[in-house]
């Protein structure tokens, strides 16, 4: 199992770029909520980009993690993005409801 690290957080312009790892459960949803979160707060941050690339497997917590940040940037007027979300990210985004509060980009 990969660990993610502070390089897998990236303020972009005014977008943090969050690049997720192959598996993401409860293991992982502590550490990314809470990173995000702090980078959301320091930074001059509109945006929350979800980066799937690498992202094999997603259960509830990932859902929570998406949510969260949701709640968190939306307050400011700001939005939740997923890139290089594969068939089964898309899959899982949809049955959970998260397709309508996150916009899917092609990539």
């Amino acid at each position: 199992m990969d660990h993610m690290g502070s390089e897998d957080f990236q303020v972009i312009d005014n977008c943090l770029m969050i690049r997720l790892p192959e598996e993401i459960d409860h293991h992982q949803a502590g550490f990314i909520s809470e990173t995000a979160d702090r980078h959301l707060l320091r930074k001059e941050v509109c945006h929350v980009v979800f980066d799937f690339e690498n992202t094999r497997f997603m259960d509830s917590s990932g859902i929570g993690i998406i949510m969260g940040r949701y709640r968190k940037i939306s307050c400011f007027g700001g939005k939740v993005y997923a890139i290089h979300a594969d068939r089964q990210i898309q899959r899982i985004l949809k049955v959970s409801g998260l397709n309508k509060i996150v916009e899917v980009l092609e990539s």
